[in-house]
């Protein structure tokens, strides 16, 4: 197995400029003697700084797609690259450094420990990457604070709105400065004008931190905001064009 590489260069695109590629991607799960393929032969990939929309039907495949992205789930078919290199060819232990380094993960739920506060939750990227505590504070401190939680680094989740507790999700995914943020529902569970909020928050931070954005969403009215958009339709994956959303 090889290791991930250290240091600054795993968190960059590859020399083609593309940070998260798959190719020939397949998923088949299989209980006893029964299989269920959920997609096979998919080609996708994602440039530096790009935002990509995934659509797609309850069911489709669309949060298994993006697990297979992000090296959280094993492909049966193909091969998924994370800046240049081969998941599949690392150790576990590589592919959680590379994972913990190049990417960032926000789901419809928060996922925070009850038991951290924003601080601490937004801080242990950082420390499981093997940065001192002192910048993992002031980096974690920083963040929080341009996501407009500066007045919450001490309360827990418990003791954040909804809308908190997804702004501090969203600074955790980032606070590593990955190549690639991978957004599964993230604003699924909040109301409408908190969706709208902690979606333009996702995008500004995107811009700011020239940091790959791929989200998967339902709602066609977000999908058009980002550069581009693909749908996931019984098992294939297709372009959408901007006048067929």
């Amino acid at each position: 197995m090889e290791t991930a590489t250290a240091g600054r260069g795993a968190a960059q695109a590859g020399g083609d400029g593309v940070v998260v590629r798959a190719e020939g991607l397949g998923k088949t799960y299989a209980e006893g003697k029964l299989r269920t393929p959920v997609f096979d032969g998919l080609d996708f990939h994602v440039h530096a700084g790009e935002t990509v929309a995934i659509l797609g039907a309850s069911g489709a495949g669309k949060s298994t797609l993006l697990h297979l992205l992000g090296g959280l789930d094993t492909p049966t078919a193909g091969e998924v690259y994370v800046c240049g290199q081969k998941m599949s060819a690392l150790s576990d232990a590589a592919r959680g450094q590379l994972r913990n380094r190049a990417l960032g993960f926000v789901y419809q739920f928060h996922h925070l420990l009850p038991e951290f506060t924003a601080l601490e939750n937004v801080m242990l990227p950082v420390l499981l990457a093997g940065t001192g505590v002192a910048e993992a504070e002031a980096r974690a401190r920083a963040l929080l604070e341009s996501v407009g939680l500066g007045h919450r680094l001490g309360h827990k989740p418990g003791e954040l709105s909804g809308g908190e507790r997804q702004r501090a999700a969203v600074a955790r995914a980032l606070v590593n400065r990955p190549a690639c943020v991978l957004g599964d529902e993230p604003t699924g569970n909040l109301d409408e004008r908190t969706a709208a909020n902690v979606f333009e928050l996702m995008l500004d931070l995107n811009r700011a931190q020239h940091t790959s954005l791929v989200l998967v969403t339902h709602d066609r009215r977000l999908a058009a905001r980002l550069d581009r958009v693909v749908e996931l339709h019984e098992g294939k994956l297709r372009e959408v064009a901007r006048d067929g959303l």
